[in-house]
């Protein structure tokens, strides 16, 4: 369906949103977005759009001259990954599934955990250390926060929150690996420093802004330069993060079925990035925080809360949402909402079926913090078509 409502009253540019299903604080923060000087053409709102920090979460920002370190978040390169396997469902019963679960966890480091000096994958590494030396040689304070080679020892890492690595199942029984996670904490500790720097430039221009997170850096300026080669640094690290994840997922599944391959594309995308690209005539700055790249015949991934579906989509190039699509279902609760609404036998009710964590540490997670995804794909089915219609069947979080 195309948008659903416009705002454009006491706006500099109109916010477009692929949604009736969104609250007040939402559409104020996409309201505040729209009131900067630096946003073109339009604010693009998805389907599974909620507020966020300064903006909303499922969010297409276009910008011209500037970026909002803040809009692009603390988890760059934050995304997907997805690979079919020549397995199908049926070669696993449900003492097999918990078996792997027991696998991918001893490969995989996850929540706070890192990867050991023996298991840290060198090679991977190797092109991350020339490019981030030169970023260091311009802020050499930026990551002391960190040990000197916890970035080395992170790589190849899911994290917590909503991250996540799944065995999933398509219309045909065929198991799909999918991964969700990001850049981890040498990303965070990069955004944080720039988030800072932004805001403490905002405060000594005397720049009015509506909320103090929508601070940019300006184009032409070094801090505008230097957060775009650690943006880029960030978001390549997150894709080869993701890489990692999935050689460490096939291992552990060839304990169990020796013959394990993938089938055809890998499909690894961002959903919280700043990228240049040509939209409405001009090459502009696109920042997409909680929505994945949509264009003509570009795949993607959108996954459901655990326990429902996920679905592998097509972009159709709709230039109206800046060639974007959502990125998943969308919180509707808040971590701390669902743990105070839902009880650990809710959990274990919604996640029926899958194997994964049921107990209180996951409880913020439960499906029903969520919102529907096959509401979410109904609201943008102008922007994306669906290859494949995925269905949970082990599910590990940090």
């Amino acid at each position: 369906m195309p948008v659903k409502q416009t705002f454009e009253t006491d706006l500099l540019v109109p916010v477009k949103v692929w949604t009736n299903d969104i609250d007040e604080a939402s559409i104020a923060q996409l309201k505040n977005v729209a009131r900067l000087p630096f946003v073109f053409h339009h604010v693009a709102a998805m389907p599974d759009v909620h507020a966020g920090m300064g903006a909303t979460i499922g969010s297409v920002i276009a910008t011209k001259g500037a970026v909002i370190p803040a809009a692009v978040g603390v988890d760059i390169g934050c995304g997907m990954l997805a690979a079919r396997t020549n397995l199908t469902k049926s070669m696993f019963d449900e003492r097999d599934l918990r078996r792997l679960m027991d696998e991918i966890l001893s490969r995989v480091p996850v929540g706070f955990a890192q990867r050991k000096k023996e298991a840290i994958r060198w090679e991977a590494c190797e092109p991350f250390e020339e490019p981030l030396k030169e970023i260091l040689a311009q802020e050499p304070t930026m990551l002391d926060r960190m040990f000197k080679s916890e970035w080395h020892a992170q790589l190849g890492t899911l994290g917590g929150g909503n991250h996540f690595i799944e065995l999933t199942a398509d219309e045909e029984d065929r198991l799909w690996i999918m991964l969700h996670s990001g850049s981890r904490c040498t990303g965070n500790i990069m955004a944080s420093f720039f988030i800072t720097r932004a805001k403490t430039l905002a405060k000594e221009n005397g720049e009015e802004l509506p909320d103090i997170f929508l601070a940019s850096l300006k184009e032409g300026t070094a801090d505008f330069d230097l957060y775009m080669k650690a943006a880029h640094w960030a978001q390549d690290y997150a894709m080869a993060n993701r890489r990692v994840m999935l050689d460490d997922v096939l291992a552990a599944l060839r304990t169990l079925r020796s013959d394990t391959e993938i089938v055809g594309e890998i499909v690894n995308c961002h959903h919280n990035y700043v990228a240049r690209e040509t939209h409405f005539g001009e090459t502009i700055w696109v920042t997409r925080k909680g929505a994945i790249r949509a264009g003509l015949g570009e795949k993607g991934i959108i996954p459901g809360s655990m326990g429902s579906r996920s679905y592998i989509v097509e972009g159709l190039g709709s230039e109206e949402s800046f060639c974007s699509s959502s990125h998943g279902a969308g919180r509707k609760m808040s971590r701390t909402q669902a743990k105070n609404h839902f009880t650990v036998r809710d959990l274990q009710e919604q996640t029926k079926g899958v194997v994964c964590r049921k107990d209180e540490g996951v409880l913020d997670e439960i499906p029903g913090a969520y919102k529907s995804i096959d509401q979410v794909m109904a609201n943008q089915s102008d922007l994306t078509k669906t290859l494949h219609e995925l269905k949970q069947v082990l599910c590990v979080k940090g």
